[in-house]
């Protein structure tokens, strides 16, 4: 009698009923009609929860008359640099961290205490050092995202199937070639979380360096909101950041579950 094949085991989350996106959207309803409830019993005050038909009235008066999503390019912008910037300092940290035992334990411990440092207390110094504009943002953004990014590539590389990796040595494979025929595709996975987490959080650093160091992007808009008690638009704005964030997660989801590599590689797991 044959054995079945384990291939055919692929775990659930690879099957297509689990990409439909109705139980987000059965949420979302749920959230939306619980809001409209408390919205229009009158228990909770506008001025401090508008209702959902009025931030999407006053998002669509946004986009299309005052120049919200020239603020949204902006911080767009300055996200995706940011994150790029800690993509290229994250990844050959990670690499390092894991192939030097001495190199780890000696930055590892400061890498970790990077994250106690507040944004809003580095936002002053980046100012200082660099001064206003796009770039000191930018760095805001990368020094928030490295770290997520680190981590995940880190925990990636120490999970890499070290039966794989000793036959590539013994075929000599070794340095570069162990880099990029091996570890860079094998991680790839790692690296896709990492830029799915560090793209969302860098738009967060961007709206918080926009509100502390100035800018002409959504921070500066959520800013002049809050001054002028603008709970509608501090809403609408809100619920802009995270339409972006939310379309940037399943664009680079989605770039993960359709690659070869990545593919591939569940499905050596799986086997």
């Amino acid at each position: 009698m044959s054995r079945p094949r384990r291939g055919g085991l692929r775990p659930s989350r690879d099957a297509p009923q689990s990409r439909r996106p109705w139980p987000a959207l059965a949420l979302g309803a749920l959230i939306l009609a619980a809001w409209h409830a408390a919205s229009a019993s009158g228990a909770i005050p506008a001025v401090f929860l508008p209702g959902p038909a009025a931030v999407a009235g006053r998002l669509w008066l946004s986009l299309t008359q005052a120049r919200l999503l020239d603020y949204a390019w902006v911080t767009l912008q300055e996200a995706i640099l940011g994150c790029l910037l800690a993509a290229a300092i994250a990844l050959p940290l990670a690499w390092g961290l894991h192939h030097w035992g001495l190199f780890s334990r000696a930055v590892l411990p400061y890498v970790a205490a990077s994250q106690a440092v507040p944004a809003i207390a580095v936002a002053p110094l980046l100012v200082l050092w660099v001064g206003y504009g796009t770039w000191p943002v930018v760095i805001l953004c990368a020094f928030m995202v490295f770290f997520p990014i680190t981590v995940t590539v880190l925990l990636g590389l120490r999970g890499l199937d070290t039966d794989i990796v000793d036959a590539a040595r013994l075929d000599g494979a070794h340095g570069w070639s162990m880099l990029v025929h091996m570890e860079l595709p094998m991680v790839l996975p790692a690296i896709l979380a990492g830029l799915r987490t560090g793209f969302t959080l860098s738009i967060t650093g961007a709206v918080v360096g926009e509100m502390t160091m100035g800018g002409t992007g959504l921070g500066m808009a959520l800013a002049s909101q809050r001054d002028a008690v603008d709970t509608t638009g501090l809403f609408a704005t809100i619920a802009l950041l995270c339409a972006m964030a939310t379309t940037i997660h399943w664009g680079l989801h989605t770039l993960e579950r359709r690659s070869r590599t990545v593919e591939a590689m569940r499905g050596r797991r799986a086997t």
